[in-house]
């Protein structure tokens, strides 16, 4: 099985842009969403979101390049001051703040897992966990690697990656058990 939005191609070539900005945007949109489901532990600067799980499934459904587009857009939305990080957080500054590695990692993340699919990750379950089990590392490893700049390297494990290893497998196990029925929805 190939992403859903591989197979999705408009007949007529003048409609083709709009249709990739369409997925996109939505692909976007959907990340900000998922970003406002947001909490924080009193112990960590780092909320807990969903948004590896929106990211996860940006890659596996729009795919590499479209997936990370859509993360990219979605961050300049941030960045310009459109209130979708999580909690509401909005500007530069927030980006480039303690999160901005998570926030960064969400790129390689959805290009990855996209590029994995495209190349049939999602020929079993077992695959398909895989695949995403990496992108969530790939996030939690980037998120790591900049947040010891502000708390050293056992701060930013202790802080930033340990506390949310249980919550990121279940949100990779929530992607993977969703993509399924995902992926035959939007096919019809």
């Amino acid at each position: 099985m190939h992403t859903w939005a591989l197979q999705l191609r408009p007949q007529q070539k003048g409609w083709a842009i709009g249709f990739e900005l369409l997925l996109v945007t939505l692909g976007s949109l959907f990340l900000a969403g998922m970003a406002q489901i947001a909490f924080y532990l009193w112990f960590t600067p780092v909320p807990v979101t969903m948004q590896t799980f929106a990211v996860l499934l940006l890659g596996a459904c729009l795919g590499s390049k479209r997936g990370a587009f859509a993360v990219l857009l979605y961050l300049a939305e941030g960045a310009l001051g459109l209130p979708f990080f999580a909690g509401g957080g909005f500007g530069l500054a927030y980006l480039l703040g303690v999160k901005a590695g998570y926030l960064l990692g969400f790129l390689p993340a959805a290009y990855l897992v996209g590029l994995l699919f495209e190349r049939g990750a999602a020929k079993s379950y077992l695959n398909t966990f895989l695949a995403m089990t990496l992108g969530s590392t790939i996030i939690l490893g980037c998120g790591a690697l900049w947040l010891s700049q502000f708390v050293g390297f056992s701060g930013a494990l202790s802080l930033g990656v340990f506390p949310f290893l249980l919550g990121d497998l279940l949100k990779v196990g929530a992607a993977t058990a969703a993509l399924p029925t995902i992926s035959r929805f939007l096919q019809k």
